[in-house]
C-alpha cells in the first residue's frame, strides 16, 4: 500500500517497497508516487544502478516508457550525500545495488526522509534477489505487484528467462523474459511463449487463445 501523505511531518521518514515480477509494473508505480510528489512540491531525488541503460542512462523509464530524471549512480552510498536536501527519495532497479543499500535507506529514513524502492523481489532462478527482500521486512509499507501470465493469463509472479545464460544479472527486457506464473515458470530458460502456441496441441492452442 501507498501512505497517506498530505504534510510530510519533518523528522519523520518511512521506507517504502514495490516489488514484484519484470513487467509487473513496479517502475510505473515508482513514477507515479515520485510525480505526485513533486506535485505536493516536496524535493524529490531519483537514483538507478549506472549498469542499467536498456532505455535510457540518465533517467527512470517504464516498460511503458514513461520517464523521469534520475542520477545514476555506482554504489548506494552516494545517496547519502547526494539526497541530503531532499524530502523524498527514489530508487528504481534496487536488486542491482549492493546489499549496502538496506543501511542506506535505513539511515536515509531516520534522517526524516520518505524513500520509495522499487525491484526484483525473485531472481531468474525463482530465488529472493537481494537486497530487495531485507528491504521488504525493514520497510514500514510493501506493495507487490503481478504481472500477466503470457501463457495462460493469470498473475504472474516470476520473471521467466527466455535466453540462454547462466548469469544471475542480464540485462533485458521483452527479448530476454517474460512474465510467468508458478504453475508455466521454470528455472531453466524456455522458449518463448509464441514459440509454445505454435507447437501446442490444437485443443491447448485454442484454449490458450481465449484465456
Amino acid at each position: 500500500m501507498e501512505p497517506f501523505v498530505l504534510n510530510h511531518a519533518p523528522g519523520i521518514g518511512w521506507i517504502e517497497v514495490v516489488c514484484g515480477s519484470m513487467f509487473s509494473g513496479k517502475t510505473e508505480e515508482l513514477i507515479r508516487r515520485l510525480k505526485r510528489a513533486r506535485i505536493a512540491r516536496q524535493r524529490v531525488e531519483i537514483f538507478k544502478p549506472a549498469l542499467d541503460t536498456r532505455y535510457a542512462e540518465a533517467d527512470v523509464v517504464s516498460h511503458d516508457e514513461n520517464a523521469i530524471p534520475c542520477t545514476p549512480l555506482a554504489s548506494p552510498q552516494q545517496i547519502l550525500l547526494l539526497a541530503a536536501s531532499a524530502d523524498v527519495v527514489g530508487i528504481d532497479e534496487a536488486q542491482f545495488f549492493s546489499s549496502d543499500l538496506v543501511d542506506v535507506c535505513a539511515e536515509l529514513a531516520r534522517s526524516g526522509k520518505r524513500v520509495i524502492v522499487a525491484g526484483l523481489d525473485q531472481d531468474y532462478l525463482g530465488r529472493p534477489f537481494e537486497p530487495v527482500p531485507s528491504l521488504m521486512a525493514t520497510a514500514e509499507f510493501v506493495t507487490k505487484l503481478h504481472a500477466i501470465c503470457v501463457v495462460c493469463g493469470a498473475p504472474a509472479n516470476h520473471s521467466q528467462r527466455v535466453v540462454e545464460g547462466g548469469k544471475r544479472l542480464l540485462l533485458g527486457a521483452q527479448d530476454a523474459y517474460e512474465p510467468r506464473c508458478r504453475a508455466h515458470f521454470s528455472p531453466t530458460p524456455q522458449p518463448p511463449s509464441h514459440a509454445l502456441h505454435d507447437v501446442a496441441p490444437a485443443h491447448a492452442s485454442a484454449h490458450s487463445a481465449t484465456s
